[in-house]
Parts: C-alpha cells; structure tokens; sequence
C-alpha cells in the first residue's frame, strides 16, 4: 500500500505550526505537530496582524524543524508541501507561503494550497477514522461560523452562516464584557460552569419552531443580537451593583443561548440531508458544553464526532492532511498561488443561491 507523506505549514493567524502526515488512501496518520501560539497578543486584548507576521518569521524554521525532528524524517522524505493561503491575516498567511515555496523550491517537492477552513473539516478524521463523510460539519471559530453538507472530501455544501459575529467572536466580546482575558472562550466556559442557568434566560436567536427548510434562515445565525443583550444585562447589574455576582450567571445564560442554537441548527442540517454523522471543528468546537449538549441530542445511529482541544485549535496536521488527499488525487499547487485574506471553500456548492465565499 502506498503512502503518502506531507509536511504541514499553517501562520494564517497567530499560531505558527507545522506537521508531518502520512494518508494512505483511507488513514491519516500524525507523525508529529509543533504548535507555537504567541501570547503577546494578550496584552492588546486580540490580535495584531503585524505582530503575528513579525512573530511567524522567526518561529517559522526552528518550528518546522522540530516538526521534521519529532517524525524522524527529513523534508527530502516528504511527498509534498501542504500550506495554508487562505483564509487568514494576509501578512500571516505570506510568511508560511513563501517559506513553504522556497522548501519546496529548495528540496524539489510540490507545494500545494489549502484553504483553512477545509483543515478544520479534516481535523477530527486525525483522531477518529469514522470521522469520515458523508457528514454534517458544523465549523466554528473566531473567525468563522458555518454549517456545511459534506458528501465527499472535496465535495460540500454550504447550508448556513453567520450573518454578522462568528461565534468565537461572541465569546470573545462577551468574556471582554465580563472582564476576562482574551481569547475568551476557555475563561467564559469555566465561568460558566459555576452559573445558576436560571438566573438569567437569554433568547435563541433565529431560532423558530416555524421555520421551514426553504425559509433563509432555516440554517443560518446571528449572534449580535445575543451579544446586545448581554450587554444590556451587564450595565443592568451594574447600575444596580450586583455584576460581580452575576457574571457566572451572565457567563452560563450566555453561553445556554449559543450553544442551543448551534445544536438546533446543526441537527437540523443532519436530519434534513440523512447524515448519521456530525462533525465539529475549529476553536470553540473544544468548548465541552457544545460538545456535552450536541452528543446529548443525538439519537442512535447518529454519532458526534469532535476534535482535542490541539486539533480544534490552528494546526498544521490538518492543513497537511487536506494537503495529502488533494496530492493523492492528482492535485499540484501553480507556481503563482498566493495568499488571500478571503477565498471560497474548494468544492462548495452554493445552496439556496447564497454566496458560498468565507469570510
């Protein structure tokens, strides 16, 4: 059985990465991953994209080395290159391109584009073999929230999406809103676990027993909405000079709405296109109340499929598990792909005629 081998390189944000996987047809193997996240950007409460390309030029190669290190393997090993160009902070994004260009240049091995989000779709397959399509994908991160129809790898469907906040991006400006630290979703989780869920009771938004599939926000969601009222609750409190009480019970009322919202839509997505399975991916797919709340939905033969904490984040063993499926196939990187703060998802289909680009 022949395998293929391919070095990962993922700067589209602020985490520097880089990974070996091995695909031989229906497997994928992580030989290694190295992530490096910068924690600098702490101090501005998110991130500074100059900073972050700054920071990805001096991690990138020792980075990169240790990933080849931690497989005992050599780059002249590899079949291919793998590396995100889209979607992502475009100074980021050129720092890993033209690294990975000039490696490729460099050891004569092909280098092939990967959209991130398709690494997010990939992820959980790392972990969990079964993880596999045909699925329901529901992808949420700082940056993106999308709930797609996966046929085959390759071929998708985009259901819903956000009409304004990404999820991560909710957490985030509502933990600012409740005085924790960025990235917020880890502290708003654990803030949350210590709330009183009756306290407050916050609305589902674009969540209707009345809507139909062929309603346009059937699948789709917003979340400015839910981010307004915490707002309102918190100036309420404080006024009265009540907040420091309340915030688990804001944390937690908050968190209630997003995730019951998610849930409904996503399972909503499973039954109406067949899907045994759900798959989650991204950054806010590690938060264990999602997780908790989406599996206790499902009922048998329906399976939920979600990603470690190291794998829903940014990483390159994603970047290069796309990138050894679409090697596989016949796929090679033209010479002159670039970065891009934008691009459509490879293989998305429009549905509804609904403009099928990311964010």
């Amino acid at each position: 059985m022949t395998i293929t081998r391919v070095l990962g390189i993922e700067t589209s944000c602020d985490e520097t990465s880089a990974a070996v996987v091995e695909y031989d047809g229906h497997t994928f193997s992580q030989r290694s991953l190295v992530i490096l996240s910068q924690d600098v950007h702490r101090l501005f409460g998110g991130v500074v994209p100059e900073i972050a390309s700054r920071q990805h030029l001096t991690a990138l190669p020792p980075v990169v080395r240790a990933a080849m290190a931690d497989a005992e393997a050599d780059a002249r090993v590899c079949d291919a290159i793998a590396v995100t160009n889209a979607p992502g902070l475009v100074g980021a994004l050129l720092v890993g391109v033209h690294y990975a260009k000039a490696l490729g240049l460099a050891r004569g091995l092909p280098v092939l584009p990967v959209h991130h989000m398709e690494g997010h779709l990939f992820a959980t397959a790392l972990e969990h073999p079964d993880a596999e399509p045909p699925f329901t994908a529901l992808l949420v991160s700082g940056g993106h929230t999308l709930l797609i129809d996966v046929a085959a790898w390759g071929e998708y469907r985009l259901l819903g999406r956000t009409r304004d906040d990404a999820a991560g991006e909710a957490f985030d400006k509502v933990a600012k809103l409740l005085g924790l630290p960025y990235p917020g979703g880890r502290p708003l989780e654990e803030l949350a676990r210590s709330g009183d869920p009756s306290r407050y009771r916050f609305a589902r938004p674009m969540l209707k027993r009345s809507q139909r599939p062929e309603d346009a926000d059937y699948y789709d969601l917003s979340f400015s909405g839910l981010k307004t009222a915490v707002l309102l609750a918190v100036r309420e409190a404080e006024a009265a000079g009540t907040l420091e009480e309340a915030r688990p019970h804001l944390a937690r009322a908050f968190q209630d709405a997003l995730v019951d919202t998610l849930v409904a839509k996503t399972h909503r997505a499973a039954r109406q296109h067949g899907r045994q399975r759900i798959v989650l991916g991204g950054g806010v797919a590690c938060n264990g109340a999602l997780q908790a709340a989406m599996r206790a939905a499902a009922r048998a033969p329906l399976a939920v499929f979600a990603p470690s904490p190291r794998l829903a984040t940014d990483n390159a063993a994603m970047i290069a598990a796309v990138g050894a499926f679409r090697f596989r196939r016949g796929e090679r990187g033209a010479d002159t792909f670039s970065a891009h703060a934008s691009m459509p998802l490879p293989g998305m289909l429009e549905a509804d005629q609904r403009i099928a680009a990311t964010r």
